[in-house]
């Protein structure tokens, strides 16, 4: 970086600006992997949706995915390095897996998220570990908080959202979804129909229609394939079969 004096050279050290350059990078990996994901919350459910880029026609397409099930009712979609991204998971599946060993219940979103932060914020501070170039956001439902969406970023921030987006059009995103919930009871009521202003977002901001298996989805509070639609809203998280993905754009597509 022009005119940082060697300051970028390490992690630990700030710029007379009092910048951490390394963190700004780690930022800048997030928007260079050039996936755009979209969170959205609902009144009972709650929706990660995310491209899905096979980048060589031999790779296995079932083995590519930036959605992960971090606990059986929690998940979360990665934004950036897909490296990075995997070791987070893995990193956030073993306190997930220790939290619910030592008190009996399933971790709290908001929970995790802190704890998360907290490793991310000491990564800025010690020179044996670079930041993770990678954003996370993470969904759950439970008994207590209802819907939850967090997003953790590099530097250790985390907060949470009604919605929120990432990567290279993330704000793009991010002021699509504040015209469509801008009224404090704009939000979707069903998990179908916060899946569509998903998938809409998606396709309004990056400018282009989707085929079921360019996009992939992840929710919590949706009945399981093949239950009564109707049924109970199910806290558990899952993603979404092509099928279930093909039958949201029909009916983008019907509205339209």
């Amino acid at each position: 970086m022009s005119g940082s004096a060697g300051f970028d050279r390490h992690i630990t050290i700030f710029s007379e600006q009092g910048r951490l350059y390394q963190v700004e990078y780690a930022f800048k990996a997030i928007t260079a992997a050039n996936i755009t994901t979209v969170g959205i919350r609902g009144k009972n459910c709650a929706v990660v949706i995310s491209q899905k880029k096979v980048p060589d026609k031999l790779m296995d397409p079932a083995s590519v995915t930036y959605i992960f099930s971090l606990s059986p009712s929690l998940g979360c979609v990665m934004t950036g390095s897909i490296a990075d991204a995997r070791a987070s998971v893995t990193r956030a599946r073993g306190e997930a897996a220790e939290f619910r060993y030592k008190y009996g219940y399933e971790m709290p979103c908001d929970v995790l998220s802190k704890r998360l932060a907290n490793i991310n914020q000491v990564y800025t501070q010690r020179a044996y570990m670079r930041p993770l170039g990678v954003s996370m956001t993470l969904i759950s439902l439970d008994d207590e908080h209802g819907p939850s969406l967090y997003k953790v970023d590099p530097a250790g921030y985390y907060t949470g959202y009604k919605a929120t987006a990432s990567g290279p059009k993330q704000q793009e995103a991010i002021n699509f979804l504040e015209k469509k919930l801008k009224n404090k009871d704009a939000a979707p009521g069903s998990w179908e129909e916060v899946v569509e202003l998903a998938i809409t977002t998606l396709s309004t901001v990056l400018s282009q229609d989707f085929k079921a298996t360019e996009i992939e989805i992840g929710v919590v509070g949706a009945p399981k394939e093949g239950d009564d639609e109707q049924g109970e809203p199910q806290s558990l998280f899952r993603k979404l079969s092509v099928d279930e993905i093909d039958k949201r754009l029909q009916s983008i597509a019907e509205k339209d």
